[in-house]
């Protein structure tokens, strides 16, 4: 809702810039989704790295 406001906002003080951040978000969202989708993987193996250094901790809490 916020998002909106403020474009409603930009729309009333510049109404050019607003309808060329309305043509251009869809293309810069896909420009980004490569990124976003390797910083999933990076986190995914960053969390298979931890649990595999934490796992003997583990289990010797286990015992």
């Amino acid at each position: 809702m916020l998002k909106f406001l403020l474009w409603c906002l930009l729309f009333i003080l510049c109404w050019p810039l607003a309808l060329l951040a309305l043509i251009a978000y869809p293309f810069v969202w896909l420009l980004l989704l490569p990124f976003r989708i390797v910083g999933i993987a990076v986190g995914g193996v960053l969390e298979l790295v931890a649990a595999i250094l934490f796992l003997p901790g583990r289990m010797l809490r286990a015992i």
